[in-house]
């Protein structure tokens, strides 16, 4: 098994993609388990997302045998020769068409209601499925979309044989595939989680492209979405501003605090191991957060004396229990201001940083909806693990063979809901091509799943 579901495959797939050159791209899904592969597609390219719909034409008493293939706005009717082993042919051929082109019309309006395919001429269409077999479906879809004069016409799929990669080749002009095995066996062997797309999750998605609740990393014709470590980590995001909170005895620790219109929850992130709220990585990762609607507090646990300090000894970075404390201290200043005071809470931990913010989740149950960490060290919180009420997120780079260990460890004493993912070739930074972006990707996931259920209860 290769991906963990569609969200997995597409955040993949969107990592192989990133740095191809795109003009005025739009994204069309083969629905329905195209879908949910293409959203990350189109967020990644900042590029509008929808459906083109295909069906195929199963052998009479054998559904499942695929003999030929139609595409919405299209005559064409490609056919396999298996239709004419089968015997297939003439008046008997045509009425499979035609019961399969009425339920063609039927998806398209219940996709798309009166509405007409976004135009497509002169533009860099990209097709994308959860995966292909022998590719008739797609097939049918490349050759009506070609009648549409894009400039450049891409299929992406997770997995494709190679036969079928080839012959798809002398139709689009670029197929990409992250596995192609000779052997396939079923799309679904190659995922973890094949459930069926509903048409309900197909709207929904569809949804929140077509009303702008979905704002990608970047816009068509800017640099390339992906994080990038060297740029400047000072950088402000326009609506960022910095705060303080205030600690015993005068002082101080400070935050940057970004709240886009209308969020859904607000993510705390919690440093660690000498590391400070402009860690480039954390500020990336918090800005693909805003783009969902999420707002962020990237916070700097130590004040500026303690910080000169432990650039000296190294020693404060390792007291979780004061790291927690000032965490829960920016938790209480949260609830206190105004924009934020009504948001669920998630806490996004890295390194040292982790322990802290499942400490902090510990202590105060029921007021933490959700816990996500980045190779984080869970074994320096100690019994608190036991705790730990808030659903949890471990993400471990899988080259960090001894973080993942004490991961595995930690996810067996969190009392609450846990689970590990573990970033394939990602060392413990993370450095790795795609592999910041699926860490964004399935933190993003665990907060929407955890933090906006909790705000509509």
């Amino acid at each position: 098994m290769t991906f963990r579901d569609r969200d997995d495959a597409g955040r993949r797939l969107a990592a192989q993609l990133k740095d191809e050159k795109f003009e005025d791209p739009v994204v069309l899904a083969l629905p329905r388990g195209g879908v949910p592969v293409a959203r990350h597609v189109a967020s990644m390219l900042g590029a509008p997302l929808e459906v083109f719909v295909a069906r195929k034409i199963g052998a009479p008493g054998q559904p499942e045998l695929g003999i030929g293939a139609i595409a919405e706005g299209g005559d064409e009717v490609v056919v396999r020769s298996a239709a004419e082993q089968l015997g297939v042919r003439g008046a008997q051929m045509q009425r499979l068409v035609d019961d399969e082109r009425s339920e063609l019309a039927r998806r398209v309006s219940a996709y798309r209601g009166d509405a007409d395919l976004l135009p497509l001429e002169s533009r860099d269409v990209i097709v994308v499925d959860d995966g292909l077999a022998t590719g008739i479906t797609a097939e049918a879809a490349l050759r009506t979309l070609r009648d549409h004069g894009p400039r450049t016409l891409m299929l992406a799929v997770p997995v494709c044989p190679p036969e079928t990669l080839r012959r798809l080749s002398r139709i689009a002009d670029t197929v990409i595939a992250i596995e192609t095995p000779a052997d396939l066996g079923g799309i679904s062997a190659y995922y973890q989680d094949f459930s069926q797309t509903t048409d309900d999750e197909v709207l929904d998605i569809l949804d929140q492209f077509r009303t702008g609740a979905v704002s990608a990393h970047h816009r068509p014709g800017s640099p390339p979405a992906g994080p990038n470590p060297d740029q400047d980590p000072n950088r402000s995001n326009p609506s960022e501003r910095t705060v303080a909170v205030d600690l015993d005895a005068g002082q101080q620790i400070h935050g940057d605090l970004v709240v886009p219109e209308h969020a859904g929850g607000i993510v705390l992130f919690a440093h660690g191991s000498g590391s400070s709220r402009h860690s480039p990585r954390n500020r990336w990762v918090a800005q693909s957060l805003h783009g969902y609607g999420f707002a962020t507090m990237l916070i700097d646990l130590l004040t500026e004396a303690e910080e000169r300090e432990d650039q000296t000894t190294g020693q404060l970075r390792f007291d979780v229990g004061l790291l927690a404390e000032r965490l829960e201290r920016a938790a209480g200043w949260l609830a206190g201001e105004p924009s934020t005071a009504q948001l669920p809470l998630g806490y996004f931990g890295a390194s040292t940083g982790a322990a802290a913010a499942l400490v902090a989740a510990a202590r105060r149950p029921g007021h933490v909806d959700a816990v996500v960490s980045r190779g984080g060290r869970p074994d320096l919180a100690g019994e608190a693990l036991g705790k730990v009420q808030a659903p949890t997120l471990l993400i471990v780079g899988g080259r960090d063979e001894h973080v993942l260990h004490l991961n595995q460890q930690a996810r067996e004493q969190i009392s609450g809901t846990c689970e590990v993912h573990v970033v394939n070739d990602a060392s413990h930074l993370f450095e790795e091509a795609g592999a910041l972006e699926e860490v964004s990707g399935v933190a993003r996931d665990w907060f929407q799943k955890h933090l906006v259920s909790s705000a509509s209860h």
